[in-house]
């Protein structure tokens, strides 16, 4: 290293330079587990990977409930707190009536349950509302928007961040119209769902994630079940890996089975136990009223039984007690858990009835099962956990899984992985469709010159049929326009409850138009029939893409003269094993399911035409893929006896005569011609709000959050204001203030503080948020100078140290660029006098600001300001900056090696030392290069942020002399 490169280092060692990395706005993306009685939200962001959300009361679960109370609106513990004093306002447990409507048995159901709610019939969608007043009415719809957007509120706190995106957990037994309402009510949100996932799907999902290892080649079946507050549900998983075109061999889980009780749940067991607890305190005849008759003495029995309901999972018998029930009586009796299980005997006989259904489901018995793994708020039960165990027939349940959380882990883990803004390791999910979907219509038929009508029904999606997925039908034997039903399948394995609970089994009316047209215009052409293209989401919602008529003709193409690179192309290509072959292009990207043509000759084909057959899309493809393996194991078996047919057949084909090749037909080629039909759908079991409901709606809810957060901006102005009254009457008795400030001064200010603080008390409860502020305002005006000038003396040490160093440093480097010596100078004189002199008239500066300073009182306005100070430092470091990005790129000349001196050689030829000390170069040897390689820029250490997966690794590039590397 030479004197010049040494020097250059030395200067640039005087300042060390950071570079940070810019922080490019991230996006957040979040779950909401939406449980009938709990909601869990979850949240992805840069650096945070999958977190739960802690609500205000820092738990990390929220209850779904809403009180409208007069212009007060809460939400979550602060609303439940108020179902005990005014049950009225407070709504629960309304998720039960998504997607239903009025005259469905578990609107009936609530009703009884719930009678302080006033729940009336919508007249437009035949839904219902709860009705505060003739003015205030809700749909069950908008009090679940009012919850998710509570519940973005939530995370939007906890991430410090905006968040749009969310995937929301539903049960698996939600139809079409209860996943459709629930979009709707995240629309009215504000949210953008990525998906709407099912609950034991996402507890899957979320298993899987944290066991990627374990899953290989081999199939494992797992059993989830899930008993919650209001329901039950039982999933049989699959889990194993499978070869993907994107990412190669991934691990996927595929719900082969699904069963479920809709109405077995935690609160059946409450109710049970509040209603025995009513009993007891109408037998204890303290009071000559029937508490059931009391809406607010029932809500605090339905609290306070599920209190005593959850003690019992761990003890024998425990005291309910609650004071001042009814008319200031208090009630108090104890409870053991064998009467909680003798109530409820009824609800434990059920508990096996959805493993059963889901094995049914399936297809698969105990034996195939690996594991059960129970998660669910209401599997703390003993008596439940004790009856599952002998129904399934293992030595123990699985509980290595967080029971309440699960399932926000794995929708978030979802939301992380459909959200561009973030990377995780794929994870292949294939859900199954709860319920069978079919196509109906009805078409003319003639036999033997009678003329009849028959009906036609075609499986569009079997049960627990795999999705996403794309179908098509083809319509063959129509020419005009006509309508077609989309309706449920088979629901044969719902019990009778469950199937009235279902709703309307039909889903939509499908009335074309166009058909008509479309074939009279292409008359001419071979119908290839009415295509209409389903599609089923990754929320489980059926939609009608489209719908095609399809025509064909054949267009004659004359013979092309192939040119001789052409036809070498070609025989090269045809060497290899390759053809000329066209492939045609799937409609779908699932398989389709298509009506078989019909044959009028055949009266008994034309009756097999109802058997539909639908494919998988994994089977088909992987069928596909070990074909062509086996096409291409058999092609290199065979390649030399090809090649030499190939060649025979070429030779015989050079030999024929040009008159031989003309008279060759040319291969007819088919045209396909698609006209749009148009499609009218008209909604049969629940119609979604149309556009003028929706912005009422939206409008509504606005209204309310913008009440809400003016009433959140009018509570946080006084607490302000308050606050700078207390801190500020405390300051005035500190010493530094005292030290800046005269007694006058003090008392002054001590007094509009007194004045502002009777004024809170007296007349702050009916202030507007502008007054709050206007009388924050005008006290900070009175008290700016006194914390102005103890502000600056609190800067005044670190800034002056600051600067300090600075021109210590720039001495330092001043001194060492004067020293530099060189044919070619870095700096100029010019440069290096500007430098001197900035150091000089801030030392100057600095140097009589503080002697002026210095003679001013305390209690004056200061000389010596900190924003002074910091454009001195501003000042002299871009000087310094200037400098040193000068030499960190200046490029020092090539130098030639000086000629040595003769060269002293003994007898035997070997190369001794030169007069100046330098050592000869044997003879044939090759001469090394004189000029010296460029000196390396000294390391400059960066910091790397990737996020990849669902975490945020900083790493640290580090120099070559440290001979590490950091793996990304």
């Amino acid at each position: 290293m030479g004197p010049r490169t040494w020097t250059l280092c030395a200067l640039l060692s005087v300042f060390l330079v950071f570079l940070l990395p810019s922080t490019a706005d991230s996006v957040a993306v979040m779950s909401v587990d939406l449980g009938s009685e709990w909601m869990k939200i979850a949240i992805v962001k840069p650096g945070v990977p999958m977190e739960i959300v802690l609500n205000k009361e820092s738990r990390r679960k929220t209850p779904c409930a809403v009180a409208l109370k007069d212009n007060e609106r809460l939400f979550g513990d602060s609303a439940v707190g108020l179902a005990a004093k005014n049950p009225k306002v407070t709504f629960r447990y309304f998720q039960d009536l998504i997607g239903k409507r009025a005259e469905n048995p578990q609107v009936e159901n609530f009703r009884s349950r719930f009678p302080e709610y006033n729940v009336i019939r919508d007249g437009e969608r035949g839904t219902v509302l709860f009705k505060l007043s003739e003015e205030l009415m809700y749909s069950p719809e908008e009090l679940l928007a009012m919850t998710l957007n509570y519940s973005r509120t939530l995370a939007e706190e906890f991430a410090e961040q905006p968040i749009k995106d969310v995937v929301i957990t539903v049960p698996a037994f939600f139809n079409q119209a209860e996943r459709r309402a629930v979009l709707q009510a995240a629309k009215l949100a504000g949210l953008k769902v990525l998906q709407l996932i099912n609950d034991n799907t996402a507890v899957a999902l979320n298993y899987g994630v944290f066991r990627r290892k374990d899953i290989n080649a081999t199939a494992q079946s797992i059993m989830f079940y899930d008993m919650g507050s209001r329901s039950t549900a039982c999933t049989i998983v699959t889990y194993q890996t499978t070869k993907t075109k994107e990412s190669g061999i991934q691990p996927q889980l595929q719900v082969r089975g699904v069963g479920f009780d809709r109405s077995l749940g935690g609160f059946e067991i409450d109710v049970r136990l509040r209603d025995h607890l009513a009993k007891i305190f109408n037998e204890q005849k303290k009071s000559r009223k029937d508490v059931r008759e009391n809406p607010r003495a029932m809500a605090k029995l339905l609290k306070e039984a599920n209190r005593v309901k959850t003690i019992l999972s761990a003890n024998n018998d425990h005291m309910a007690q609650i004071e001042g029930l009814m008319d200031d009586i208090d009630f108090k009796v104890k409870v053991t858990r064998q009467e909680l299980e003798e109530l409820s005997a009824d609800l434990f006989e059920r508990v096996s009835s959805p493993v059963r259904k889901a094995l049914s489901s399936a297809e698969m018995n105990m034996d195939e099962i690996d594991q059960v793994i129970i998660v669910g708020g209401s599997t703390r039960i003993p008596k439940v956990q004790e009856l599952l165990l002998k129904a399934v027939g293992k030595e123990e349940l699985g509980k290595n899984i967080n029971a309440d959380e699960a399932a926000a882990m794995g929708a978030v883990y979802q939301a992380a992985a459909l959200s561009k803004a973030f990377k995780v390791k794929p994870f292949v999910v294939r859900d199954a469709a709860v319920f069978p979907i079919q196509v109906e219509f009805t078409r003319e038929m003639e036999e033997e010159n009678v003329k009849s009508l028959k009906h036609n029904k075609r499986i569009l999606f079997q049960r627990l049929a795999p999705y996403p997925q794309r179908k098509v039908i083809t319509f063959n034997r129509y020419t005009d326009d006509f309508d077609f039903n989309i309706n449920y399948g088979d629901l044969s394995f719902l019990d009778a409850e469950d199937l009235k609970i279902f709703g309307s089994l039909n889903l939509t009316t499908v009335k074309l138009s166009g058909v008509g047209e479309s074939f009279q215009k292409k008359a001419d052409y071979e119908s290839k029939g009415i295509k209409a293209h389903f599609n089923m989401d990754e929320s489980g919602i059926l939609s009608l893409d489209r719908v095609e008529a399809v025509f064909e003709t054949l267009v004659e193409e004359k013979p092309e003269q192939e040119s001789t690179l052409t036809k070498l192309g070609n025989t090269i290509s045809s060497l290899f094993g390759g053809g000329s072959s066209t492939t045609e292009s799937k409609e779908n990207a699932t398989d389709s399911v298509q009506e078989e043509e019909e044959v009028p000759t055949e009266a008994t084909k034309e009756d097999q035409e109802s058997a539909t057959q639908a494919s998988d899309q994994k089977d088909s493809d992987a069928k596909a893929e070990d074909q062509k393996a086996e096409e291409k194991k058999q092609g290199e078996k065979d390649s030399k006896d090809t090649k030499e047919t190939e060649e025979t057949a070429k030779e015989a084909e050079s030999a024929k005569p040009p008159e031989e090749e003309a008279k060759k037909p040319a291969a007819p080629k088919k045209q396909k011609l698609v006209d749009e039909i148009g499609a009218d759908q008209t909604i049969n079991d629940i119609p979604d709000l149309n556009e003028e409901d929706m912005k009422k709606s939206v409008k509504k809810l606005q209204e309310l959050t913008e009440r809400d957060f003016a009433k959140q901006e009018r509570e946080k102005a006084a607490n302000s204001l308050e606050a700078f009254i207390f801190e500020t009457q405390d300051k005035l008795e500190q010493n530094e203030f005292r030290k800046v400030s005269t007694k006058d001064q003090r008392e002054e200010i001590s007094s509009k503080l007194s004045q502002a603080s009777i004024w809170l008390e007296d007349e702050g409860y009916t202030a507007t948020t502008k007054e709050l502020k206007d009388k924050l305002s005008d006290l900070k005006k009175a008290c700016k100078s006194l914390f102005f000038k103890v502000e600056e003396r609190r800067k005044w040490p670190d800034k002056l140290a600051t600067l300090d160093s600075l021109l210590n440093h720039s001495a330092i480097f001043l001194k060492s660029a004067r020293m530099l010596i060189d044919e070619d100078p870095i700096f100029t004189d010019v440069e290096l006098n500007t430098l001197e002199k900035l150091i000089n008239d801030t030392w100057i500066w600095k140097n009589e600001t503080l002697a002026e300073q210095a003679k001013l009182p305390a209690t004056e306005k200061p000389v010596l300001l900190s924003k002074d100070i910091e454009q001195k430092l501003a000042a002299l470091d871009r000087e310094i900056q200037y400098l040193l990005n000068k030499a960190k790129f200046s490029k020092p000349k090539p130098k030639t090696k000086p000629k040595s001196n003769t060269t002293k050689s003994d007898n035997n030829g070997e190369n001794n030392t030169t007069d100046t000390g330098e050592k000869t170069i044997k003879e044939g040897t090759e001469e090394p290069p004189s000029d010296p390689e460029p000196a390396p820029e000294p390391p400059v250490e960066e910091k790397v942020l990737e996020i990849s997966g669902s975490e945020a690794e900083s790493t640290t590039q580090k120099s070559p002399e440290e001979n590490e590397k950091t793996e990304l």
